[in-house]
């Protein structure tokens, strides 16, 4: 099983402890808003707002809030933020790689906070481009296998998925995980809809070319830590990292 996969499944489960503190809700909303400014509000017509709208009502963000930051960010009413995404790459223990993305309205803020919950938590900063070349850019749609209708099988998924552009599905316990080309990203969403199956997120993300393998327990509970105070940021939107830890050992670590 793949860090990467791994850690998607990790904070799926830590998903339901942030969304109690709100830092869930928040950063669902700014990704509603930079789709709707950068595509337009109109979710028909903006496939990466329909997948952030869809993404925060799994997750029970309230529909006024949702519709408050879609007409923020497409411009319809004040109140909207200007962005930037920055990207910030980071060694952890055992030479563990993280990309640590941010959307900031203030980028010295930003690098501050990220630079001291670095330092401060085990890891250091890398030079720019070390760590990001370890990683590609791929569309990734989970599927849960557990749904209404069915349970879903691999199969299932391949035949709904391949003629969309899907590279490579894989396995993960109690969901699967779609991985295709960037731009492939909506077909393969569509083609699981048509095809009647429901997913949990579909969205372009960060995945590690080559995992590191982290067998030692008090390892692995620094990579969490580490990766969990840069994660708790109020600016910091997703952190990617190329640790492959198993269940075994997760659970030796107590994470």
């Amino acid at each position: 099983m793949s860090g990467h996969s791994k850690w998607a499944t990790t904070k799926h489960k830590k998903a339901a402890i942030d969304a109690k503190r709100g830092k869930l809700f928040a950063k669902l909303i700014k990704n509603i808003e930079i789709a709707a400014k950068m595509g337009g509000p109109d979710p028909a017509g903006n496939p990466t707002l329909y997948d952030a709208i869809q993404k925060a009502k799994k997750q029970s963000v309230p529909n006024k809030n949702i519709d408050s930051a879609v007409k923020r960010g497409g411009g319809l009413e004040g109140g909207g933020v200007d962005y930037e995404t920055i990207m910030y790459e980071v060694y952890g223990p055992q030479g563990v790689a993280l990309l640590v993305e941010c959307l900031t309205d203030n980028r010295n803020r930003a690098a501050m906070e990220v630079r001291t919950a670095v330092t401060r938590n085990g890891g250091t900063m890398a030079d720019p481009g070390s760590v990001s070349r370890l990683f590609e850019r791929k569309g990734v749609v989970v599927v849960p296998k557990s749904q209404e209708a069915k349970e879903v099988s691999e199969d299932d998924v391949l035949e709904a998925t391949l003629d969309a552009g899907a590279e490579e599905v894989k396995d993960h316990g109690d969901s699967f995980e779609v991985q295709s080309g960037p731009s492939d990203v909506v077909a393969v969403r569509t083609s699981l809809q048509d095809a009647g199956i429901d997913y949990d997120s579909a969205e372009v993300q960060f995945v590690a070319q080559l995992d590191i393998p982290v067998g030692e327990p008090d390892v692995a509970a620094k990579v969490f830590k580490l990766v969990d105070a840069v994660d708790d940021l109020d600016d910091v939107q997703n952190v990617f990292t190329n640790a492959d830890i198993p269940d075994e050992v997760m659970e030796a670590a107590d994470v």
